[in-house]
């Protein structure tokens, strides 16, 4: 009787082990990661956050929905580039949400804030969106803050000097919103153009969202030979159209976002004004390179019931990227989030893998090394207007290939800051 017992109490024991087991696997296999995003979807930089939710959603789509052996949910935040904003927006996601990981914001200024809300959230992780503004990794960065793409001045690499050496420009006026992405722009693009000999003689900072360009366009000096614009979402179509408008004659240099998709798709008299425009940033558009021919026909064929824009973009291409290195360090680590996701952190921090535009790794700061493309604005054989690539400049990096502690010696970009008379 005893024997019987034993027997059966060691059945018992057995099917119990097995059944846990089974629980274990069904509860790992039906496991989900909760990915927050912030974007732009209000404000003058609405046009841009569709954009960027679809590079996201082109990653996870890519890894069929899955990372580490878990389902990814995206949860959807909203900003207007306001930093308070947007840290309103994290502090729901993170808080109330309780996601993962984060992936955002979009604007300079909103990375800046979003970095020191890092700080305060050690057990989280944070990977930017396209958010480029030069502090946001440079200074006192955040442990937990990892940016695959660039900032604003390693995206203007080689647009100084191609002004000065090839265009023959001396002496320039530059314009930007009046924040930190577009002083790191006009940053990265002095750096170079200053460095050659060539002259800023003014600088125009005008708010986010501005309706009447009038007043800087009519205090442009004659005694120039080109005017720099760093302009994003609605503005550069404001810009632009007044320029054309009040008759401004000077050739244009622009920053990344002055003369996307976007802009391009706008008809009127200003195509004259921006054909033969050089600029620079992270994407080769309109090149035949074939990694981003491919994800362009990937963007194309996904999204083409709805697709808004003519191609794919940098606002779509570095919120894949941010993505996509977040998916693959979750497979790395077999979606690990235990010990304050100490092992997705160090996977994040030692990643480099191959993207549309190139190869991608980080410096000790978590801050991206890749490449970046200048190119101009020509008539295309099928009628309109569009960019063709110049040339392509390998491994940037955030100190512009200077040593770390000559670099700091510039300080913080600012509106005054760097100055060339």
């Amino acid at each position: 009787m005893v024997k019987r017992r034993s027997l059966r109490r060691m059945g018992l024991l057995a099917v119990s082990v097995f059944a846990a087991a089974i629980w274990s696997v069904n509860a790992q296999a039906a496991c989900t990661i909760k990915v927050g995003f912030i974007s732009t979807f209000e404000g003058a930089f609405a046009v841009l956050g569709p954009e960027s939710f679809r590079g996201a959603e082109l990653a996870v789509t890519e890894f069929g929905g899955k990372a580490g052996g878990c389902d990814i949910e995206l949860i959807k935040g909203s900003s207007d580039a306001r930093p308070d904003v947007a840290i309103a927006a994290a502090r729901k996601l993170v808080e109330n949400d309780n996601v993962d990981i984060l992936v955002g914001p979009l604007s300079g200024s909103e990375g800046l804030a979003m970095k020191e809300y890092a700080k305060t959230q050690p057990n989280k992780t944070f990977v930017n969106g396209i958010s480029a503004a030069q502090d946001t990794t440079l200074r006192e960065p955040a442990d937990n803050f990892f940016r695959f793409s660039g900032d604003g001045a390693q995206w203007q690499a080689g647009l100084g000097n191609y002004a000065y050496d090839v265009k023959g420009f001396r002496r320039v006026v530059t314009l930007g919103e009046d924040y930190s992405y577009p002083y790191t722009q006009v940053f990265g693009f002095m750096h170079e153009f200053c460095g050659k000999g060539g002259k800023v003689v003014k600088k125009f900072w005008t708010p986010i969202g501005a309706k009447d360009y009038s007043s800087v366009i009519a205090a442009i000096p004659d005694d120039i030979d080109a005017v720099y614009v760093s302009l994003c979402g609605a503005d550069p179509v404001n810009f632009l159209t007044q320029y054309v408008e009040f008759g401004g004659d000077k050739p244009l240099i622009g920053g990344s976002c002055t003369v996307g998709p976007d802009v391009l798709q706008v008809k009127g008299r200003f195509e004259d004004a921006v054909v033969g425009t050089v600029f620079a940033g992270p994407v080769p558009e309109g090149s035949n390179l074939p990694s981003w021919v491919a994800f362009d026909e990937q963007y194309k064929a996904a999204y083409a019931a709805d697709q808004r824009w003519p191609g794919a973009n940098m606002f779509l291409k570095a919120h894949y990227v941010n993505m996509k290195a977040v998916l693959l360090a979750l497979d790395e680590v077999n979606g690990d989030l235990s010990n304050g996701q100490a092992a997705l952190k160090n996977a994040l921090s030692n990643m480099a893998f191959d993207t549309p535009t190139g190869s991608v790794s980080l410096d000790e700061n978590r801050q991206a090394i890749l490449s970046n493309y200048v190119s101009e604005i020509v008539r295309l054989e099928g009628g309109g207007i569009g960019p063709k690539v110049l040339l392509s400049i390998a491994d940037v990096t955030q100190t512009l290939g200077m040593d770390r502690a000559e670099f700091m010696k510039f300080g913080p970009v600012s509106r005054d800051n760097p100055s060339c008379p």
